[in-house]
């Protein structure tokens, strides 16, 4: 097959470019058009108790059951003066008129909590209707877009803080690809040392990202995603994309050097390195599919935009380059100063001299001391995670000048129970006073819970439902506000009782990742085992593998502890620490860190392997393979961590987290795995790095993959 792919490209490279192009065009104006509509909702469960209460309420009274959006109001005079009840009457007028909006609620004797301490704001609360999120988000946007034409208006809630959300990651994603493109260029430039080989990444890098951005679209109008998938789409994209030109730029221009420009070169380069990429891209997409396991449309949405951008980056790297190659023939060394090319043939023939070769015998000297030392370190980095705290997205996820943050900000130091949790209680239950009575009791026995602040008497709602409010003293996301929900669920209730509310909504989500773990783990684990057991043959190798994979997301989640957990680098990063880490980074970055830690791993092992059935010895097998792979290998990690490292910059706190760790895992594991741990574990190991029992020997005899020249 990939034989066939070879000389098609050389015989129709101007004909395959051209459709590429055409195709590229095509996804590109559909997938902008389509991706405008992603969700910017999706991190709970669908069938989440929480839900399902607030899905009563609004069935039986036909308004949200918590507030949906919130306006202050700051007249600049007293909110009991004539002037302040005027400004609150505009704005409660302007809100009620929209038709996604069921209940407006200003501040009156019903509401004292909507006055602040010092009078002279106002809190205007809105409960829309029966509608989806994607029309909630639009009737956010809307509302905003309306009031804050309006004098000492300031919109904010649930809602708005999705809609600005949203918005945000579409605009830094932009200025993510702007910083990104040019270091990537200029990287692949030292890589290289030459203009045309350099160009090849970021050009295959923008064919990825388009192609991704049209399926994503599709996908989205299919299921309905969210809007994060966008990040990795256009992060995982760029990093495939590039480290795939890589080796295939790399091996093609070795090639040419051998055989010449022709089908010879092409077809050995696709062979080989095409064959590795093809593995590895269906090995990435696999691990990164199992986030489709969870119900959070957050994380489904990665696991698609993984799979997806999994699926483009090798059609793209054994499909179009190819051609982009034959095409460009001798001509891909152009534009490469003469001691540029001269230092980059050098570097391409030193093998037992050359920097990998060096270290790899300086760690196998000692492998036992490198190997405590270096897990030692890693473990080390790993101790902050046993103190993890974890969170969910709210308004605090914003940078500190939007309005829904600011909205937050303003209701916790100025208004009368700052942001004191609401909590309700959806009770299927018949209208009839003995039913009242019993719920009255279970009201007073929730009134006598530590955290409680207060505690509404039931009220029958309609629909054979009642619903109970009661409120806590802390933060929804504080710990006593969590242990509260817990106990009001665990309260023996009289009658069928969903509890809903933020904290509630919490509480399910950590329940149900917790449920649906296992399962994407194990999918997780079982493709890393599979992938590098076809490649290498042998058992130990994919056990070390997973081991080592885990101790490189420990000491990643380690690190994103001390930083936006304990709140070091603020200032330097640009954000403000909600003193938690977010409940769905461990998960996701896990994922990645699997699939490209075994993608990296594939690429080193099966070049040992290589060597060492052509008769290397054990350890100078490592050393050759080391020396061959890692300038490749950690080009193409400093690369991904670039791609990756971009949204660094993104004004949302949870994408800042992502980029950061998945940078850093990459650049753990292409440094302290693949250039100490390996090297070392390897050497001590010796020939039982290779065993495997007779039945496994005999089923990679007939299944495993191949390289050959």
């Amino acid at each position: 097959m990939l034989d066939r792919i070879a000389r098609a490209s050389f015989a129709h490279p101007v004909r395959i470019l051209l459709i590429a192009l055409a195709l590229a065009a095509v996804a590109l104006g559909v997938g902008m058009s389509l991706i405008g509509g992603l969700s910017a909702s999706g991190f709970n469960d669908p069938d989440s108790n929480a839900l399902l209460a607030h899905d009563e309420i609004v069935a039986a009274t036909g308004a949200a059951a918590v507030p949906s959006l919130v306006a202050v109001v700051d007249p600049g005079a007293l909110i009991a003066s004539p002037e302040g009840a005027v400004a609150v009457a505009r704005v409660v007028r302007a809100v009620d008129d929209d038709p996604a909006v069921a209940r407006v609620v200003g501040p009156g004797p019903a509401s004292p909590q909507l006055i602040s301490l010092d009078g002279t704001k106002a809190g205007v609360v809105a409960y829309f209707g029966d509608i989806d999120e994607d029309d909630a988000q639009a009737a956010a946007a809307r509302l905003d877009d309306r009031l804050r034409q309006m004098p000492g208006v300031t919109v904010g809630g649930g809602w708005t803080a999705a809609a600005q959300t949203g918005a945000m990651v579409g605009e830094d994603l932009l200025l993510a690809e702007l910083i990104a493109f040019p270091l990537l260029f200029l990287v692949s430039l030292w890589v290289f040392r030459g203009f045309v080989a350099a160009l090849l990444p970021p050009l295959m890098g923008a064919l990825v990202i388009f192609g991704g951005f049209f399926l994503l679209g599709v996908g989205d109008e299919v299921m309905g995603l969210s809007v994060y998938a966008l990040n990795l789409v256009t992060g995982l994209g760029l990093g495939l994309a590039i480290d795939y030109s890589l080796l295939m730029v790399s091996r093609y221009r070795e090639e040419i050097a051998r055989h010449g420009p022709g089908v010879r070169a092409l077809e050995v380069t696709l062979r080989t390195a095409g064959k590795s990429v093809v593995f590895s891209a269906v090995t990435v997409a696999a691990a990164l599919a199992a986030l489709m396991i969870f119900p959070q449309n957050f994380l489904f949405s990665m696991g698609f935009g993984g799979l997806v951008v999994g699926v483009v980056a090798a059609i793209v790297a054994v499909g179009v380059l190819p051609a982009l190659l034959a095409l460009l023939g001798s001509r891909v060394n152009s534009l490469a100063p003469r001691r540029w090319r001269a230092h980059s043939e050098a570097a391409d023939r030193v093998e037992q001299s050359g920097v990998w070769y060096r270290l790899s015998h300086v760690v196998m000297r000692r492998p036992a001391i490198v190997a405590v030392a270096t897990a030692a370190v890693m473990v080390l980095l790993a101790l902050p995670a046993l103190g993890v705290r974890f969170t969910t997205t709210d308004a605090r996820v914003l940078p500190a000048d939007a309005s829904a943050r600011q909205v937050d900000n303003v209701f916790d130091r100025e208004f009368p129970g700052g942001n004191a949790a609401p909590i309700f209680l959806a009770v299927r239950a018949p209208d009839t006073p003995a039913a009242a009575a019993r719920l009255l009791d279970m009201t007073r026995e929730i009134g006598r819970l530590p955290a409680v602040a207060s505690v509404r008497p039931p009220v029958f709602v309609g629909e054979g439902t009642w619903k109970l409010d009661a409120t806590s003293r802390y933060r929804a996301l504080d710990d006593r506000t969590i242990t509260l929900v817990q106990d009001i669920q665990a309260l023996d209730d009289p009658y069928p009782t969903r509890v809903g509310g933020f904290t509630a909504l919490f509480v399910d989500q950590r329940s149900s990742l917790a449920a649906h773990l296992p399962w994407a783990a194990l999918v997780i684990v079982a493709v890393t085992i599979v992938a590098l057991f076809l490649m290498t043959g042998s058992v130990l190798l994919p056990v070390k593998a997973v081991i080592m994979n885990v101790l490189t997301l420990g000491a990643t989640l380690g690190v994103l502890v001390l930083i936006f957990q304990d709140g070091r680098l603020e200032g330097f990063l640009h954000y403000d620490s909600q003193g938690a880490v977010d409940l769905t980074q461990p998960i996701l970055i896990g994922a990645l860190a699997f699939g490209l830690s075994t993608d990296y791993a594939v690429f080193l092992l099966s070049r040992i392997k290589e060597i060492r059935d052509a008769g290397g010895g054990e350890r100078e097998s490592v050393a050759l393979g080391l020396q061959r792979t890692g300038r490749v290998v950690t080009a193409a990690a400093l690369l991904f961590c670039i791609a990756m490292g971009a949204f660094a910059i993104s004004r949302i706190v949870i994408i800042k987290e992502l980029g950061i760790g998945t940078a850093l895992a990459v650049a753990l594991d292409a440094t302290a795995v693949r250039a100490l741990l390996v090297p070392s574990l390897m050497a001590l190991f010796g020939k039982w790095n290779w065993w495997a029992p007779g039945p496994l020997r005999r089923l990679h005899a007939r299944i495993g993959v191949r390289e050959s020249g």
